[in-house]
């Protein structure tokens, strides 16, 4: 594996832990086990028996909490502490063949590409769910599963064409994010019975 491919790998595990973590370990490792993925010897660890049952698991449990519309937020709530640690931790692992500096490097740009895309899918779900109505939820959910297959592909197959791509999405990310904290504050006044600030003239 050269080292723009495993770039491609460690950056699109970190995106991908950002919202389905659990999914991400459990096709990585079992690529690697059948041989279709070379991983990196620091990356071996997922594919061991123990932590593919553990994550084929942990798939199907986050798969219904995430359609289930509110506890889906409590889900996010409860992940943070675990998928951005992850991220920067699976970023570290694809990079097992640099340099020790290279690896270092990866698990920090790694940690902030799964908090930026954690922010952005579980800000999403909050709002969502301030709609009673469960189609939404369902779709925002399966476009993820979706979405997820189709980068963790583009990261293995075209790893230049994944990178340019990620690079997009950081930066709408980036522009879409204090919005998203407007509409926040909006939905949180309104929830608590405060109607939003009337702009003057």
């Amino acid at each position: 594996m050269d080292i723009v491919s495993q770039w491609a790998l460690a950056a699109g595990l970190a995106w991908a832990s950002g919202f389905r973590l659990y999914a991400a370990v459990f096709i990585v490792g079992l690529l690697g086990r059948y041989d279709v993925l070379e991983l990196p010897a620091a990356l071996a660890v997922v594919e061991h028996p123990w932590v593919l049952i553990a994550s084929g698991i942990m798939l199907c449990g986050e798969f219904l909490a995430d359609k289930i519309p509110a506890f889906d937020s409590v889900w996010d709530a409860l992940n943070t502490f675990i998928r951005i640690p992850a991220g920067a931790f699976l970023a570290w692992g694809a990079l097992g063949d640099a340099t020790p500096a290279a690896q270092f490097a990866a698990a920090l740009v790694g940690g902030f590409i799964s908090g930026g895309t954690h922010v952005f899918k579980s800000g999403g779900r909050v709002l969502l769910n301030s709609s009673p109505e469960p189609v939404s939820n369902w779709t925002a959910s399966f476009s993820e599963d979706g979405l997820l297959l189709a980068g963790l592909w583009l990261a293995i197959a075209h790893p230049w064409a994944f990178l340019v791509v990620l690079v997009l999405f950081l930066a709408v990310v980036a522009w879409l994010l204090p919005k998203l904290f407007r509409l926040f504050a909006r939905v949180f006044r309104r929830l608590r019975g405060k109607p939003a600030a009337v702009a003057r003239d």
